[in-house]
């Protein structure tokens, strides 16, 4: 094979080309090359059955060969054949390029499946052959135009049965655990979906992995992209562009010196890397193209301490609170900190020092692997980078700068201050007269709500956290208005956390309008939805709209969306701590909104990974809650799952029979799940109009978000691609406290009430517990027990 007359560096497209993101340009329209014939120009051929795969050659910079302006030939498969005229190249349907003898042969003389670089396709294998003691690699790009090798590279660790992603082929920084039989331990996701088939091979000769598609029509590929993050992403025929499934490590800045030397990252902000002061980019235009592996350098070289400059001054130390320090420190014994700024002074590749109750810390050459921090994180340490004196004097001139254009600002700012405080008491004494700014909170007076609910006469609902009450603004803009109770923080302390909700927007959220503080009175005003919470429309039929198949539908999605925000998309992780139907709200078109998010952070910081009090209600509260240990997101993953069901039969999950036994949902479902009628799970007001694949997917979805153990649940983001149908699932297991529930069906309590640290909330939503034979008085531990 062979392309002719181009000028460029050339380069061969050693993985193939998916024709998604080509345009198509078919001279053969075939799959196959005979020998003694080329493929040039723009000249492709196309995998036979599906048309899924096509070959071709791409350059930065022009045309793409396989020999030079001299016929030398710049790659070759280095194969060799008897019969070299019947040599044929075989595109497959799967992706694989394959050469062999006539196009008939079975027996493969080279493939290119043996040789990945960055993309895994189905069918292929990452593995370690045992006899020449050499691993296959999957490879990043350099940069997204460039696929010469980048850093990052895939591997089989030979020593067990577990995969590493590998910086520079020998710093390792994620793991994907060990095969237990069925999936990777540390990669959970591959339980959620029956897209694929997964294998792992061990024996004599070599160790791998595969895995392979159920569905011939669906093309996935995993890659290693140049992020240094493993990803598997599905082709979508309805947008013609790539899903993301998952991707490993989750979070960019958990990938070793992903901002190469003296550059850090930053996971709340993009783009990701930004150089220490002092320095700028090595290779601007390569991160440019996402490649920051150059890292950064020093605007001015430093001198060593016994060299001073023209001005007589020494190196000197920057400041650089809340990073995550950088690996391989050179610990030194001294006694304070003024001895450990010497010390690095007085050795001359001494680039950074750390000293804290840990003592003193001194880095040499490169720093490498710096993460900025948030000062919310709490983990942060401070580093002092060792800058040139002259850095200083930059960053001095600056300030003076900035104190010359405040100070020649001062007159200005008196004379708008007057007019914005006679603004602000007009306010003020005309509530919600005037406009908030786009995006920010109204700071109301009490008074003003007084007068906007009619003291607080028109009462919506009530909850744990307080009473919620309908008004109107001046501009006769419909609000609700929540009067918080037992809420200890300081004044501070409650402005700082509105304001972070008060940010936080999104469609699937109640928007935050503004709020009071004043003294112990604290209120929250939220925008009015006209259909009031889902609970009245499921469960109360016959005084409420009957909400169809299509429309219970819609709100199961926007809800998840909601969360999956809260969840991955704020700068903080919110967790919910109580989803239920009563903190979902309807606006005029049915659209879902999620109530009270964010309430469980309001109310203290200790809501984290480390909750020690239990919080939500009865009946929807996921095991970890019981079991007092800390909590994540995936407790509202469980309570979602609940929810789920209630949306299918339209009523609570827990109820008593005529016959005076209790009936629990989710236990009936999965029996009908596992092979049955599913319609007959459908709340009886829809009179069976629903589509089966659809309760059969949210059944799976529920259940999945129920599981015992929270690494087995999906995350919101995946539980929204699921039910936009982007996804597949398995049949879930169920949960072993369901069995439970099974088994002891003559020992179960129902409980009505709700049970939450504050107060309780609306009566109705119950919890099931099993009861041991013998001991009719078990109760529930106490919240002093939980923690």
């Amino acid at each position: 094979m062979g392309v002719r007359n181009s000028p460029c560096f050339f380069f061969m497209l050693s993985v193939l080309l998916l024709c998604f993101s080509l345009n198509i340009h078919l001279s053969f329209g075939a799959d196959t090359i005979s020998a003694n014939h080329s493929l040039y120009g723009n000249q492709t051929i196309v995998s036979s059955e599906g048309g899924n795969f096509e070959l071709g050659f791409f350059c930065p910079d022009g045309n793409l060969v396989l020999l030079n302006e001299s016929r030398i030939p710049i790659w070759s498969t280095n194969i060799s054949s008897t019969t070299s005229n019947s040599l044929v190249a075989v595109l497959l349907d799967n992706g694989n390029l394959v050469l062999k003898d006539g196009s008939n042969s079975k027996h493969l003389i080279w493939q290119s499946f043996d040789y990945p670089t960055h993309t895994w396709l189905p069918g292929s294998k990452i593995g370690f052959n045992k006899l020449t003691n050499s691993n296959q690699l999957l490879t990043s790009w350099k940069n997204s135009e460039d696929p010469a090798p980048g850093l990052f590279s895939l591997e089989l660790n030979p020593n067990s049965s577990e995969y590493l992603i590998l910086w520079n082929k020998s710093q390792d920084y994620w793991a994907s655990g060990p095969w237990n039989g069925h999936i990777f331990s540390l990669v959970p996701e591959m339980r959620l979906t029956s897209f694929y088939d997964f294998s792992f091979v061990n024996n004599e000769n070599e160790s791998y992995f595969t895995y392979s598609l159920y569905n011939p029509s669906i093309v996935s590929r995993l890659i290693l992209d140049l992020s240094g993050q493993l990803k598997q992403l599905t082709w979508l025929n309805s947008t013609n562009e790539w899903n993301l499934f998952w991707n490993q490590p989750r979070q960019q800045c958990e990938v070793y010196a992903f901002c190469g030397a003296f550059g850090t990252c930053n996971q709340i902000v993009q783009p990701f890397c930004k150089c220490l002061y002092g320095f700028t980019a090595k290779l601007e235009n390569n991160w440019k193209l996402n490649d920051y592996s150059g890292g950064c350098v020093r605007r001015t070289n430093l001198k060593c301490r016994n060299t001073s400059t023209a001005n007589g001054e020494r190196d000197r130390f920057w400041v650089s609170p809340n990073m995550e320090l950088p690996v391989s420190p050179k610990p030194v014994r001294v006694g304070s900190a003024a001895e450990c700024e010497s010390t690095c002074l007085d050795d001359c590749s001494c680039t950074a020092y750390a000293f804290d109750n840990n003592g003193c810390s001194i880095w040499l050459g490169d720093l490498l692997n710096l993460k900025q921090l948030s000062e919310e994180d709490g983990r942060g340490k401070t580093l002092y980078i060792r800058l040139a004196a002259s850095e200083f004097s930059s960053a001095k001139n600056k300030k003076r700068i900035v104190i010359r254009a405040v100070v020649g600002s001062v007159a200005v700012v008196i004379l708008f201050g007057f007019a914005l405080v006679v603004i602000g008491r007009w306010q003020r004494t005309s509530v919600g007269a005037a406009k908030a700014v786009e995006g920010s909170l109204v700071a109301f007076g009490y008074k003003d709500l007084q007068n906007a609910t009619k003291n607080f006469s028109e009462k919506l609902g009530g909850g744990g956290f307080g009473s919620v009450f309908k008004g109107k603004l001046a501009d006769s803009t419909v609000i609700a208005v929540k009067k918080l109770e037992s809420i200890s923080q300081g004044e501070k302390q409650f402005r700082a956390e509105v304001s972070t909700i008060g940010t936080i927007q999104h469609v699937n959220l109640v928007r935050l309008r503004g709020f009071c503080s004043e003294g112990k009175k604290k209120l929250l005003v939220y925008d009015y939805m006209s259909n009031g919470s889902l609970d009245s429309h499921l469960f109360h039929g016959k005084d409420s709209k009957v909400l169809d198949w299509k429309t219970r539908c819609q709100i199961a999605l926007g809800i998840a969306r909601g969360l999956a925000y809260l969840h991955e998309k704020c700068r903080e992780c919110i967790i919910h701590c109580d989803i239920k139907p009563e903190n979902i709200l309807l606006d005029a078109q049915f659209c879902p909104k999620v109530a009270d998010f964010g309430l469980a952070k309001l109310v203290g910081r200790e809501f984290s990974r480390v909750l020690t009090t239990m919080r939500g209600t009865r009946g929807y509260l996921a095991p970890e809650w019981i079991s007092g240990v800390a909590i994540t997101t995936k407790v509202d993953v469980y309570s979602y799952g609940m929810v789920l069901f209630e949306f299918l039969s339209g009523r609570r999950n827990f109820e008593h029979s005529e016959d005076g036994k209790v009936k629990f949902f989710p236990t009936w479902a999965a029996s009908v799940t596992a092979g049955g009628d599913i319609l007959s799970l459908l709340d009886h007001r829809l009179e069976g109009n629903a589509n089966a694949e659809e309760v059969t997917r949210i059944c799976r979805v529920a259940y999945w978000c129920i599981q015992d153990d929270e690494n087995h649940r999906p995350s919101m983001g995946q539980v929204v691609q699921i039910l936009e149908g982007v996804l597949d699932v398995n049949l879930p297991p169920i949960p072993r406290s369901l069995q439970v529930f099974v088994d002891n069906q003559e020992h179960i309590v129902f409980f009505t009430e709700s049970y939450q640290s504050q107060s309780s909330q609306a009566p109705g939503n119950p919890l099931l517990l099993p009861l041991r034979p013998g001991d009719p008085h078990q109760q529930l531990p106490s919240p002093e027990h939980d923690k």
